[in-house]
């Protein structure tokens, strides 16, 4: 029981680091020094995507399921837990890199904003 709660609290971190890799930029906007965070996070989450790596926290999951006596999955956490919500199909080396590109592209666009804003001051 105690290994399957560790899993479903792992899925909850994992998800809330994606949401941090692609919108955390906007908390720099109140909070400047989350930059510090958030750049190394966006770069580590677009590189995963670019070069079709697996994040650690995927088996380390299914490490936790295994021990709770639930099977494990051969996909990584996007492919497993957000494409069959947005793509059924699954994933392909280039939604992949299409996902890299988003994560870039979005924070490209708020860290333009914000040395936009900090110009203007």
């Amino acid at each position: 029981m105690l290994y399957r709660i560790a899993a479903e609290l792992l899925v909850l971190v994992h998800l809330v680091f994606i949401i941090f890799v692609m919108a955390g930029g906007f908390a720099v906007f109140k909070w400047p020094w989350m930059a510090l965070l958030h750049i190394p996070a966006a770069t580590w989450g677009a590189l995963i995507e670019f070069r079709g790596w697996i994040c650690p926290l995927t088996p380390w999951e299914n490490s936790l399921r295994q021990l709770a006596g639930q099977e494990g999955y051969s996909k990584g956490f996007v492919e497993h837990y957000l494409l069959p919500l947005i793509y059924p199909a699954g994933l392909t080396r280039e939604l992949q890199i299409a996902l890299g590109s988003i994560v870039i592209a979005v924070n490209l666009l708020i860290y333009g904003a914000l040395l936009y804003r900090s110009m203007r001051h």
